[in-house]
C-alpha cells in the first residue's frame, strides 16, 4: 500500500499533536507543582485529593509511556497491545473526570442523593448506548510502514466518535446543573466569568471555561472519525484527553487554594465576599473556612 503525500501530511499532523498534547501536560505539571506542593501535599489527604493524584499522575504516566512506545520499533503483536494500551488509557482518564465532574456536582446540590442515583443511571445509560455493538470491536489496522499508526475503518469510526460524543453530552449536563443550582441560589444576574469572590464565582467560572475549552476542541475530535480521512481519524483524540486531565486538574487547585477539601465541599450560604460555612455530602460532616 502506497502512502500518498496528503496523507503523510495528515499522519504528521497527529504526529504533531500528540507531542503538542503531551507538551501541554507536562508544562501544566511543572507551572502548577508549586500550588500541588502546598495545597495538596501539604494538606489533608481526603478524598478531593486523592482524587486528583490519581488523575493527574495516571494520566502523566500513561501518557508519556504512550509517546515514548510511539517512536519506539514494535512487531505487529505488540502493536496491537499498545494500540489496545492506549485506548484503555482514554477509557480510564474519561472514568476519572467523569467521576470528578459527578462528584463536584453532586457536592454543590449539597450531597443529593436522588441526582447522584440520576447522574448515575445517565453514565450508565450513556457507556451501555456507547458499548452496543461494539464491545470487542473497536480494533483498527495498522498503516504498512508507518510503525504503530493506527487506521479505522468507516463503521469502526463511527462507534467510536460516538464514544466521544457521549462524553461531550455528560459534560454538558454537569455545565447546565452547574449553571441551574447556582441561579437558583443566587440568581442569574449575579453570575459572572470574571469574577472569583468565593467557591461558588470560582465553581462556576472555571466549569465554563472548561465546558468552553472542551467543546472547542471535542467537536472537531468528533468529526474527524466522521467526516475525517482514513489516516486523519483519531489524531486529536489525545490532545483532546490530556486537555481534559489538564483543565480539571486546574479546577481542583483553584477550588483546593479556597478550601481543603476541594471539589467535596460548597458553600452552605452565599455571603458576598465570605462563606463563613462549607458542607460535603461526600465526607459527611462539617468544615470551617476562614475568609480568604
Amino acid at each position: 500500500m502506497d502512502i500518498t503525500s496528503s496523507e503523510t501530511q495528515q499522519i504528521l499532523f497527529g504526529t504533531c499533536t500528540l507531542l503538542a498534547a503531551n507538551s501541554i501536560l507536562i508544562y501544566d505539571h511543572i507551572a502548577t507543582l508549586p500550588e500541588e506542593i502546598a495545597f495538596i501535599w501539604r494538606r489533608p489527604k481526603m478524598l478531593s485529593a486523592m482524587l486528583f493524584l490519581l488523575n493527574r499522575y495516571f494520566a502523566l504516566l500513561c501518557n508519556i509511556s504512550s509517546l515514548v512506545l510511539n517512536f519506539v520499533p514494535l512487531s505487529e503483536e505488540s502493536c496491537s497491545e499498545y494500540i489496545l494500551y492506549r485506548q484503555l488509557t482514554y477509557i480510564f482518564q474519561a472514568v476519572m473526570v467523569c467521576l470528578i465532574m459527578t462528584i463536584r456536582t453532586y457536592a454543590l446540590y449539597g450531597g443529593s442523593k436522588r441526582l447522584l442515583t440520576c447522574m448515575t443511571i445517565i453514565m450508565v445509560a450513556l457507556a451501555i448506548a456507547v458499548s452496543v455493538g461494539s464491545l470487542g470491536r473497536f480494533a483498527g489496522d495498522l498503516l504498512p510502514g508507518v510503525g504503530c499508526y493506527e487506521i479505522y475503518a468507516k463503521a469502526v469510526a463511527v462507534r467510536l466518535g460516538l464514544a466521544w460524543a457521549a462524553e461531550m453530552v455528560f459534560e454538558l449536563l454537569i455545565f447546565i446543573l452547574i449553571v441551574y443550582r447556582i441561579c437558583k441560589t443566587r440568581g442569574l444576574l449575579r453570575l459572572s466569568l470574571f469574577t472569583r469572590r468565593n467557591t461558588v464565582d470560582i465553581i462556576f467560572h472555571d466549569g465554563a471555561m472548561y465546558f468552553r475549552a472542551m467543546t472547542l476542541l471535542n467537536i472537531p475530535n468528533i468529526l474527524t472519525y466522521y467526516s475525517g480521512s482514513v489516516t486523519i481519524r483519531s489524531s486529536l483524540a489525545t490532545l483532546t484527553s490530556c486537555l481534559s486531565v489538564t483543565l480539571i486538574s486546574r479546577l481542583m487547585l483553584n477550588l483546593h487554594k479556597s478550601i481543603d477539601t476541594g471539589i467535596c465541599s460548597i458553600p452552605a450560604q452565599d455571603e458576598g465576599l465570605s462563606l463563613a460555612v462549607f458542607t460535603t455530602g461526600i465526607d459527611m460532616q462539617s468544615t470551617i473556612s476562614t475568609q480568604y
